[in-house]
Order: structure tokens, then C-alpha cells, then sequence
């Protein structure tokens, strides 16, 4: 049927009853696409999807095959490399654990919790003598930061960052200004960048929550006086 309807179409479109020999190829040409685009001829053709699935896994046969001709041990050792690359990436895994998210909510220096710096402060102990130094950083930054509530230092507010409490801290501690903000940027690396803490981050953390303790704050009326 289709073969008769496109020399139909092709006689049609240069009026005779015979395709001489000498007839233009352009003009058959465009006659025989012509005839050939009408949906008649396609109705069973696939989708456009199915059209997508079968070029994707005509791809991935050609490249196993690519590959298998050329990697070692032909087949077997396309297998082989496919399990040195899951086990790779496994161990990887474990090493580093899930990926963390980028973001988080402005509240995770405490989150819901209304626990005392000695708390904190023992919570960072702990997990400092199991080796969890992320942990251990984590909770020793609240503690620093609910010290300089519990000492009114700064006005104790949820949903404040490490970030904020570092720079309102440094106003009344501005001989600590510097490592503090410090501090602050270890805690949102290993709380929101997915870094891991180590030991000297954490040792370095606790002795300025020691120096805190002991620091005495720089009220802005013996400022104003030291000024005059």
C-alpha cells in the first residue's frame, strides 16, 4: 500500500501515467517525503519517549561493548572494574559519612534546647573522650554561648546564630572579639559546611570558653568614662 500510494504521488506531481527515466530527482524526491509524512504510515511508530529509552540503551550496549573489547579480561573485566568502583565509592561513604545539608534553620546553635553551659560543657567532655570531635566542638561553642547568657553578657534570645552571638559578644569582650568570631566559623563549618572537627579545633575552643569565664566585660559606660 505504500509503495503504490508513493508512485501514485510521484505520478500525480508530474502528470503521466509513467515514470519516464529522465524525471528530476529533486521533484520525486520531495514528492516521495510528501507522501511518506502522512500520519498513516506512522501510526505504529514509538513515542517519543520510548524513541529516547531505545537510543539510551542502544548507547549503554555499544559502550559496554566499547569497553569490553578494550578493558582486560573482555566482559569479566568490565564486572570487575564496575565492583572496584561501587566498593570504592562504599568506602568513601563510610569514611565520610552522609553528605549534610547546606542549609539549615537559624536555631541549630540550641535548637529546642534550654540546657545549662555545665551541661553543655560535659556533653563536649564526653564526646571529646570518645574522639567525637564534631560533637565535641558543637557543644562546647553552646556552652561558651549560654555562659555569656547566664552571665547577661548577652540577652538570652532563640534562633540566635554562632555568628551573631560571636559579634554581640565581642562588644563587651572585645579583647576576645577576634576568637570568637573565630570560633563561630568552626562551628558553622562542621554544622552546616559537613566538615569534621579535630582535636585542636576543640582544644582551641575550650580554652577560649575557659578564657570567657574568667573574662572580665567592657561595659560601655567605663568606656565612655576611660575616654573622657
Amino acid at each position: 500500500m505504500s509503495g503504490a500510494g508513493v508512485t501514485t504521488s510521484i505520478r500525480r506531481f508530474i502528470g503521466a501515467d509513467d515514470i519516464p527515466v529522465d524525471t528530476p530527482r529533486v521533484p520525486a524526491r520531495e514528492a516521495a517525503e510528501d507522501e511518506l509524512s502522512k500520519p498513516m504510515y506512522h501510526e505504529n511508530d514509538p513515542n517519543l519517549l520510548q524513541r529516547g529509552l531505545n537510543r539510551f540503551w542502544e548507547w549503554l550496549g555499544s559502550l559496554f561493548d566499547s569497553v569490553g573489547d578494550g578493558a582486560p579480561g573482555g566482559p569479566l573485566g568490565v564486572v570487575a572494574l564496575v565492583l572496584i568502583v561501587v566498593g570504592l565509592a562504599v568506602a568513601l561513604w563510610w569514611r565520610l559519612g552522609t553528605p549534610q545539608r547546606t542549609v539549615r534553620s537559624a536555631d541549630a546553635l540550641f535548637g529546642t534546647s534550654t540546657r545549662s553551659a555545665d551541661t553543655h560543657r560535659t556533653a563536649a567532655e564526653t564526646h571529646a573522650d570518645a574522639g567525637r570531635w564534631t560533637e565535641a566542638v558543637q557543644e562546647r561553642m553552646r556552652a561558651v554561648v549560654r555562659t555569656l547568657e547566664e552571665r547577661a553578657l548577652l540577652d538570652p534570645r532563640p534562633g540566635r546564630t554562632a555568628d551573631e552571638a560571636a559579634a554581640e559578644a565581642g562588644r563587651p569582650l572585645p579583647q576576645h572579639a577576634v576568637r570568637l568570631r573565630a570560633a563561630a566559623r568552626v562551628f558553622d563549618d562542621v554544622t552546616y559546611g559537613g566538615r569534621t572537627a579535630d582535636e585542636q579545633a576543640y582544644v582551641t575552643l575550650r580554652t577560649l570558653d575557659l578564657d570567657l569565664m574568667a573574662a572580665k566585660p567592657v561595659l560601655a559606660g567605663t568606656a565612655r568614662g576611660a575616654d573622657a
